[in-house]
């Protein structure tokens, strides 16, 4: 009986197998995470089991928690994974991606080899087997049109050397039994770091009775989309329905699950927790432990003394730390067996700040196209919102069913809420505006961003998209273009006027004014009455005359035009721009000064001084051209002088010249004369031009206005 019963126990626990819990709750989140949450009871002396892919065990690690209601965990234990470099390195070779079966073998000298090769002596070639010690193994460079080849040196057991071809092989095999399995082990990590195979964490019992145990985690999942249809009725509120999409792509089956949709922008990043981390040390050695080195000793001097330089310091010594402990629980140990096992789930976690909205969900049935295109959706999509912080939630009241590998459109909206129609002329590329309807969130939720498609008087309008609004925001959402009217734009500009002039320590300072009008002419050519948005961009410098705006954005103004029907309507947006200009004074003209001399603008004391500038430098200029005008006279001049020394010394060797040399020699004398009078004219200016600018100099550096 002892032994039926025995055999029994042993034949349960053989046949046990996991239970497979449902998930209970799914918060999605928009960057790219979920958290998840199962739950279940371990009877005394079970094990719970948690199975991820292995690329999934970097966030839970990071995120796991553990719930248990009546009784204690003893520990927590998960599958490791071993980095492939390091595990690879603890082997006595080497294969790597396109290496030569020569180059494997050459890392392995000493090793004894058994080859399966042709014996070409006997007729016919039978095939003999060769046994030895690999000496070396090398890839012989091939010859013109020849394939590579591959040589074996082995040492024989008889003593002799023998080269063996490797292609002529036709087997190869490693007569130790634990150079085979370690070939075996070094091509099983090479698979399983390809592998996507699943990994579990294991939650260990400390006493023997029933307890709940709750486990929440986040992993990556597909993030869920927002998709909005708005209805703009002839007359009555418009409405706005809203429905989320989400992918169940987690490999099994959601059965009515707590589903919580979460927007908002969360911090999130990937830590390499799962991966052994390894700590390279320095190398450290004691100074005695090295060999003395020889001494050379230098020479003495009659004076003075030589400092000798010390033995070098060792460097410290590294230490590397260990892991962390997850939850206080310190060791691993191996799984447990089959029987003692079972599959647990995750409890998302909920955030604390949220804004949650309950969505309840009781109808399901088939709205057709028409319908749609008529009136809202036929759906209860009540809400209740609860504003806490920056995230907000849309929670589905009632539990959802989701398949594996399928998706599901859940209402999550359907209110009433504050909308206009209007036009917004946006693209200035384009003379046409679009349709737009101005929303305001009037419904007390967040409205999270996404695809809206517009039925405009029970039939489709377009399409738009929406951002993120926030309740009491308002938007503007463009979703067709409107053919019935048409815009064009005149631009117009005044001559910069100077409001205000400033001179100190040399430098002239300048505040101008530019005015800039651009004159916005809208048609409209429908017989019914619109309202037209005009952007303007917004150009930093430029300040608004004639003009209020509705609205600003980061980019443009908006301006409100009403447009009658069939009429056309002028617009016109004036801007000022104000700008700074600075000249050093010493560069500037007298006929530039006089412009700013004349300005209105500029105080008597100031105009008086930049006349006085304005003077001097016009002395200087005329000084100047005369200075130029006598040197263009002593170049003529010099140039005549030495014309007729050169007829007067060619004539000298010709009989009968003698009086045309006399007439050459008294236009000479004129000339030296002439030259001494320029000269000394010349060096009078340049003492003028001087003294010109000396004194300009001085009224520069007192000048202050």
């Amino acid at each position: 009986m002892m032994i039926r019963t025995l055999f029994g126990l042993l034949l349960g626990a053989a046949l046990a197998v996991p239970a497979e819990l449902p998930v209970t709750q799914v918060v999605l989140y928009k960057h790219g995470l979920g958290f998840f949450e199962r739950a279940g009871t371990l009877g005394p002396g079970e094990s719970a089991r948690l199975d991820f892919d292995a690329a999934e065990m970097n966030d839970v690690l990071k995120s796991l928690t553990i719930d248990v209601r009546g009784g204690k965990i003893s520990g927590l234990r998960y599958d490791s994974m071993d980095p492939l470099s390091h595990t690879l390195a603890q082997f006595p070779f080497q294969i790597g991606g396109a290496q030569p079966l020569s180059g494997m073998l050459d890392q392995l000298k000493g090793a004894r080899l058994e080859l399966k090769v042709p014996n070409n002596t006997v007729m016919p070639s039978t095939v003999e087997t060769v046994t030895g010690v690999i000496v070396n193994a090398r890839e012989i460079p091939a010859a013109e049109n020849q394939p590579a080849l591959e040589q074996l040196t082995l040492l024989l057991d008889s003593g002799e050397l023998r080269n063996l071809y490797l292609s002529g092989a036709s087997g190869i095999r490693f007569t130790e039994v634990g150079l085979q399995q370690q070939f075996r082990d070094y091509l099983a990590a090479l698979a399983t770091a390809r592998s996507k195979e699943r990994r579990s964490v294991y939650i260990d019992s400390s006493d023997a009775k029933e307890r709940q145990v709750t486990a929440s985690y986040m992993i990556p999942a597909p993030v869920w989309k927002s998709s909005y249809r708005l209805i703009l009725p002839e007359t009555g509120k418009p409405v706005l329905e809203g429905w989320a999409i989400v992918d169940n792509t987690t490999g099994e089956d959601w059965t009515k699950v707590r589903l919580s949709l979460v927007s908002g922008r969360p911090i999130s990043f990937i830590s390499q927790l799962y991966a052994p981390r390894y700590v390279g040390r320095p190398s450290a050695e004691l100074p005695e432990d090295a060999a003395a080195r020889p001494v050379l000793h230098a020479g003495g001097y009659a004076e003075g003394s030589m400092s000798g330089v010390g033995p070098g310091s060792g460097g410290g010594i590294g230490s590397g730390h260990g892991g962390g402990v997850m939850g206080g629980i310190v060791g691993a140990a191996p799984p447990p067996p089959m029987a003692a096992t079972k599959k647990l789930s995750s409890r998302a976690f909920m955030p604390s700040t949220a804004e949650r909205v309950t969505v309840d969900e009781e109808s399901e049935e088939t709205v057709n196209t028409a319908q749609l295109m008529a009136s809202p959706s036929s759906i209860v999509a009540g809400a209740s919102a609860d504003a806490v912080g920056e995230l907000f939630e849309y929670r589905i009241a009632q539990p959802v069913t989701i398949r594996k590998n399928e998706s599901a459109m859940l209402p999550f909206l359907q209110e009433a809420l504050d909308a206009r129609k209007l036009l917004i002329w946006s693209d200035h590329s384009s003379e046409h505006p679009t349709n737009a309807a101005e929303l305001t969130n009037s419904t007390g939720k967040v409205l999270d961003g996404g695809p809206v498609t517009v039925y405009d008087g029970g039939v489709y309008g377009g399409e738009a998209l929406m951002e993120t609004l926030k309740a009491g925001d308002k938007r503007l959402i463009s979703y067709a273009v409107d053919l019935g009217t048409r815009i064009t734009t005149a631009f117009d500009s005044k001559q910069a006027v100077v409001r205000e002039i400033h001179l100190n320590h040399g430098v002239f300072f300048t505040k101008s004014a530019t005015e800039e009008t651009a004159t916005y002419t809208a048609r409209n050519v429908d017989q019914k009455a619109k309202t037209l948005i005009i952007e303007h961009p917004l150009r930093a410098g430029y300040t608004l005359l004639n003009q209020k705006p509705m609205e600003k954005t980061a980019d443009n103004y908006r301006f409100e035009v009403p447009l009658a029907a069939g009429a056309t309507k002028t617009f016109a947006v004036s801007e000022e721009h104000v700008f700074d200009s600075s000249y050093v004074i010493t560069n500037l003209s007298p006929d530039f000064l006089l412009t700013y001399i004349h300005n209105r603008d500029l105080n008597a004391d100031g105009r008086k001084q930049l006349e006085r500038i304005a003077n001097q430098k016009q002395q200087i200029v005329d000084n100047n051209a005369a200075l130029d005008d006598a040197e263009r006279q002593m170049k003529d001049l010099s140039t005549t002088e030495d014309r007729l020394r050169r007829n007067i010394s060619s004539l000298n060797s010709v009989s009968g010249q003698y009086q045309q040399v006399q007439d050459y020699a008294k236009q000479l004398g004129g000339l030296e004369q002439k030259l001494t009078g320029v000269g000394d004219r010349q060096a009078e200016l340049q003492k003028k031009k001087t003294a010109l600018q000396h004194e300009l100099d001085e009224m520069i550096a007192s000048l202050s206005f």
